[in-house]
């Protein structure tokens, strides 16, 4: 069972004890094989009683969950059964590097990231960025970029989006982020030293002031 998040992770233990009585559940769980994608669901399973076999080191990235399963398993996935909890959305890079190794997969949305009902804030927000009338942008998760494309809706907007962001300064608060702002032609000036919300916003902070100057001075 690979558990990706801790609100998904408590979420699912919330509903599978309405299903099953509590002390069968944790003997299902205690025969089962955890791994846990970083300190959050770690914390959960804990608090459940249950100690977790792996742990997923940072960034938490979907190729770090393969590699610390490759560690676990270096014979292979071959006929084991992986259920894996989702989030926001599907990640399809892990679901089919789990079945190259040979696992059965059991993907298990548990929420989904979507677009509020009210784009005017948002839009309003993306007015100010494309006027310049905003320094840094903070990207918490890939989705974001994802839904900033869908908003923008025209590719003459998100091209005017490309020629202001080099003038920001923009940080992503990790690899995955990262990969999704540059597959559209984003810049990502600044990763924090740990994929925490609290050290990028600090981080961030620190090094608005030097990376905006070098930008202005930039020919």
């Amino acid at each position: 069972m690979v558990f990706l998040t801790g609100v998904g992770c408590r979420t699912l233990l919330d509903i599978l004890e309405t299903q099953f009585p509590l002390d069968v559940l944790k003997d299902a769980l205690a025969k089962t094989t955890l791994a846990v994608r970083g300190p959050k669901p770690a914390g959960v399973v804990k608090a459940f009683g249950l100690h977790p076999q792996i742990l997923v080191p940072e960034p938490n990235t979907w190729r770090d969950v393969l590699h610390a399963l490759d560690v676990s398993f270096p014979e292979g996935l071959t006929g084991k059964r992986v259920a894996v909890q989702e989030y926001g959305v599907s990640n399809p890079e892990l679901l089919e590097g789990l079945m190259q190794r040979g696992a059965q997969v059991t993907p298990i949305p548990i929420y989904r990231w979507t677009l509020p009902d009210d784009l005017k804030p948002l839009q309003q927000l993306l007015q100010q960025i494309l006027k310049d009338e905003i320094p840094v942008l903070l990207v918490t998760n890939a989705v974001q970029v994802d839904h900033l494309i869908k908003t923008l809706g025209d590719n003459s907007a998100i091209k005017q989006l490309q020629s202001v962001l080099p003038h920001m300064m923009v940080a992503s608060i990790g690899p995955l982020a990262s990969e999704r702002l540059r597959h559209h032609g984003f810049p990502v000036d600044l990763e924090p030293s740990h994929p925490k919300m609290g050290i990028l916003v600090k981080e961030a902070s620190q090094a608005a002031h030097t990376i905006l100057e070098t930008k202005r001075r930039a020919p």
